[in-house]
């Protein structure tokens, strides 16, 4: 345009943005092209938070979901497998694009709304947008001025940041949105992604974690319609959200989705950076029943819901729990029965990711081999304070081999997820010693248990990981599941001992305690013999027979 050839823009297809790291270890940023183009030698990206990461992993995903247009099917999605990213054909995409990956653009500014404005023309300090710096908690941060600034690379992974996981609360009211009341933009829910327990599938290089979340259209229980296509290639927004028919039907698909516009923003800057920004309400987008559009998060029946909504089912995002390992969650993760056996009928209690039953037909379609080992990556955001700021940041992997998927090999997913529950319930028993140790001393047994439980749990989480990532095809699940009970029974045993052994002169001498079959006399050498005798019933198919703790005098 003409009088703007001086202007500042950051070209986001172009210039170096986006952290990564490589295969050597090194990091480095680059841009959206180089990303794609050096995608065999990057190991993944690393954002400023694992919820940046997954929400850039979206955004390229959209990009490459738009090139392709598709996959459309498996065999489409196989040749990409084969002959790699098509890096032309991507090039071609964003040039064409420039202008709104243009972070800067005067009329269309990458994710934001050019004219974006309060009536009082408030501009708000880019805490707002920075998730590391949370409102009034500096000394969680080592921004200890706030964020007072930021370079446009670190800018633009913000803006991403905010549209997936912004929080809710009061935000700036835009001239223009039809929804503010008194100058003030009232809640209206979170970024989509805060919404989500997210996962997604982690492979050695960025090119193969690309692909393997690279969903074709031709998946059942997805919508995608002809529509589809992702926020930069709708008409840029105004400061009102989406309404009549588009307020309905869209998404329309993944890219849409991946680049959902649920806030309305605008940076405020100058030549050398970043240093204030408007943000507002965008377009909202209801978490329930979202199944059939939203693939990386697993789903569960809510009854509230259901009560609320007098309608059955109602499913509702399954979020993670920041004090659970990924493994224990497995069940949530992966099928234990094949299709045929209809767990996507309507009375469905939970729901399996979408793009862990598109990893798993890529496998049974034959697409990988099933000794191809995929990490499930869980992030998700844990907000407070009535969803108005982010209190912790979840981010979890485990190693298993695609085999576990396998429709034709179901043993092996019953075997991982018997694991799972076998470890649950050791570490119960191992609670259950714990609390029994207190109540034998007359100390109240709930701190002693969820202690024990954590250790427990801690002691496990290594031994987990290496067991199930050994689960692969050439091996036995009967035997494997076998060694995975011995060491169970030798990892929780050997804790059992200890709190056994700093039990203390009170609880070895005991005490009469209220129980369900009435009062009963407890001492550690009960809780002991006890632990030793559920423990066995709980770990039956050992290779060892640990015979329990012989009657001691106290016992008499």
């Amino acid at each position: 345009m003409p009088g703007q050839e001086n202007r500042t823009t950051f070209d986001l297809a172009t210039r170096p943005w986006i952290p990564v790291q490589y295969l050597n270890g090194t990091e480095a940023e680059l841009s959206l092209f180089e990303v794609f183009e050096q995608a065999h030698t990057v190991r993944r990206i690393v954002g400023d938070l694992p919820t940046q990461e997954f929400a850039l992993v979206r955004l390229l995903l959209a990009v490459l979901h738009d090139v392709v247009d598709g996959p459309q099917d498996g065999e489409h999605w196989a040749e990409l497998w084969r002959e790699g990213l098509p890096l032309a054909d991507i090039g071609d995409y964003l040039s064409r694009h420039r202008d709104r990956f243009d972070l800067l653009h005067p009329e269309t500014p990458f994710y934001q709304v050019a004219d974006l404005r309060t009536a009082k023309d408030e501009i708000s300090s880019l805490d707002r947008i920075v998730a590391d710096v949370p409102n009034g908690t500096r000394f969680f941060t080592m921004r200890t001025n706030g964020a007072q600034r930021l370079g446009f690379a670190e800018a633009a992974r913000w803006v991403v940041h905010a549209h997936a996981y912004d929080p809710a609360g009061i935000k700036s009211g835009a001239v223009g949105d039809p929804r503010v009341k008194n100058g003030k933009g009232y809640p209206q829910g979170l970024g989509w992604a805060g919404n989500l327990g997210g996962v997604f599938v982690e492979a050695d290089t960025l090119r193969d974690t690309l692909l393997l979340n690279l969903v074709a259209t031709d998946t059942e229980h997805l919508t995608n319609d002809e529509h589809d296509r992702p926020a930069w290639r709708f008409d840029p927004p105004g400061a009102a959200p989406l309404a009549g028919a588009e307020a309905v039907l869209r998404p329309h698909g993944l890219r849409d989705l991946y680049t959902w516009q649920s806030r309305r923003l605008r940076l405020h800057h100058d030549s050398d950076g970043v240093h204030g920004v408007v943000l507002g309400y965008g377009d909202p987008l209801d978490a329930r029943d979202a199944h059939t559009r939203e693939p990386m998060t697993a789903w569960r029946r809510s009854q509230t819901q259901e009560r609320k909504l007098k309608r059955s089912p109602v499913y509702m995002p399954r979020t993670h729990d920041p004090g659970r390992m990924a493994w224990r969650g497995l069940s949530a993760l992966v099928r234990s029965a094949p299709e045929s056996s209809g767990q996507r009928h309507e009375a469905a209690e939970n729901i399996t990711p979408p793009i862990m039953d598109w990893v798993a037909r890529l496998t049974n379609e034959g697409h990988l081999d099933r000794d191809y080992r995929i990490r499930p990556r869980t992030i998700g955001a844990v907000y407070g304070t009535q969803q108005s700021v982010i209190d912790e940041v979840v981010d979890d992997r485990f190693m298993m081999a695609v085999v576990v998927l396998h429709q034709h090999t179901p043993e092996f997913a019953r075997t991982a997820l018997d694991a799972v529950r076998k470890a649950d319930s050791a570490v119960t028993v191992l609670g259950q010693l714990a609390a029994d140790l207190a109540l034998a001393s007359g100390t109240e047994p709930a701190p002693a248990r969820d202690t024990a439980r954590d250790r427990g749990f801690g002691a496990l989480d290594g031994e987990f990981r290496a067991w199930l990532a050994d689960l692969a095809p050439g091996t036995d699940p009967d035997t494997h599941h076998t060694r995975w009970q011995d060491t169970a029974w030798r990892c929780v045993r050997e804790i059992g001992d200890e709190l056994v052994r700093h039990a203390g002169e009170s609880a070895w001498t005991g005490r009469i305690v209220t129980a369900s079959g009435g009062e009963q006399w407890l001492s550690a050498a009960h809780a002991e013999r006890r632990f030793y005798r559920t423990l066995a019933t709980r770990l039956p198919n050992r290779t060892g027979v640990a015979e329990p703790p012989q009657p001691t005098e106290a016992d008499e």
